[in-house]
């Protein structure tokens, strides 16, 4: 099977572990293009290990993450089935699954800097009988860089536009940017929380996984003082390359911040609202001024209440869905895993120095070989 004209097939599950998101993807001509993609939601007990061991807020021994990584595996190669089955795909005519896993802790500075993802590998090709390629952060990471975005390569060649400054914005658990200016530039990095922390708070206060259109956070008003107080944080005034996670935007983090502030729930929804849309407007000014035009992809392009105040502040840059671009906003992460496994195979760098940090070039992921 020819591995630059296959059909390869992308998993993740991003910051908010709110499901699995699976693609199938062709690349005839050398462009990603989605075949069909599906998110397959995880069992809510399992969910819940997840966030905890994430966050922090359950130890954890080795023989719990041993289990928890092959439990995961089990649920990565279930959505790996059923787009398979949902699109009439039988696994021979899938060259490989590009699976990112679920980051359980993302470390990337400090003197021995590191990235863990779980669902094991192993397991995902057992199951579906497709060589699967997978831990593709830690090459990047081994190379001085912070393993994240991996996504800007593809932003680029999906979305770019020679001669115009725009940004491709990720809306997931976390914020990222792609920045890519009119000269033919690219920069990446994490700008902060995006979802993650407004999910979570409305799961405390409301039992909801998340805030449908932001109804919750237009119950209150932002507190300028809390808002104020979130922004001091040190990595808002980091300069790029830089990534974080659940493991530092957490509710424990959020309680922190709280003290000493009297808030009420909803105000403090409205705010973490609003410290997502200025966290990402902010970033935006300072490191892409020139920009005409923001692209939305992930969960938060379904946050009503988060678009118009993105809206807000972006102006006089226009925002818009990569919908408007041809790009299904709930899984181009999905289909860069599809392509990052394709360029594994190919013996092709996967990240962009420039947006990591890593000191040169990397061939990222590892190949798990099914006996096909």
């Amino acid at each position: 099977m020819d591995p630059a004209d296959s059909l390869y097939l992308g998993l993740i599950s991003g910051t908010s572990a709110d499901g699995i998101d699976a693609a199938l993807v062709s690349f005839d001509d050398g462009t990603p293009r989605l075949l069909l993609g599906l998110t397959h939601p995880w069992p809510e007990e399992l969910r819940q290990q997840i966030l905890g061991v994430a966050q922090g807020e359950l130890p954890v021994d080795l023989d719990q993450l041993g289990r928890l990584d092959v439990a995961m595996g089990y649920g990565f190669a279930e959505a790996a089935k059923r787009v398979l089955d949902a699109a009439g795909v039988t696994p021979d005519r899938v060259r490989a699954i590009g699976s990112h896993g679920q980051t359980l802790r993302h470390r990337p500075t400090g003197r021995h800097p590191f990235t863990l993802q779980l669902g094991d590998a192993s397991v995902i090709a057992e199951q579906c009988g497709i060589d699967v390629v997978a831990d593709f952060r830690r090459a990047d990471v081994a190379a001085g860089g912070q393993g994240a975005p991996l996504l800007p390569a593809m932003h680029a060649m999906l979305l770019g536009r020679p001669g115009e400054a725009r940004v491709v914005l990720n809306l997931g658990g976390i914020a990222n940017i792609t920045c890519l200016g009119a000269d033919g530039s690219v920069l990446g990095f994490d700008t902060g929380p995006a979802n993650g922390l407004m999910d979570a708070w409305c799961a405390r206060h409301r039992g909801e996984p998340f805030d449908r259109d932001g109804r919750f956070a237009g119950e209150g008003r932002t507190d300028e003082a809390l808002l104020d107080t979130l922004l001091q944080d040190p990595y808002f005034a980091l300069t790029p390359p830089k990534s974080t996670g659940r493991e530092h935007f957490h509710l424990a983090w959020l309680d922190h911040q709280l003290a000493g502030h009297a808030v009420a729930p909803a105000d403090v929804q409205a705010t973490l609202l609003e410290l997502s849309a200025r966290s990402v407007a902010d970033a935006i000014a300072r490191h892409a001024p020139d920009t005409r035009r923001v692209l939305a992809c992930g969960g938060g392009v379904h946050n009503r209440a988060l678009m118009e105040r993105l809206a807000v502040r972006l102006a006089p840059a226009a925002l818009q869905s990569t919908a408007s671009y041809g790009v299904d906003p709930d899984f181009l992460e999905a289909m860069a895993f599809a392509w990052l496994a394709r360029q594994r195979l190919l013996g092709r760098p996967g990240n962009l120095p420039t947006v990591t940090g890593a000191r040169g070039p990397r061939i990222l992921g590892a190949i798990y070989s099914t006996s096909r």
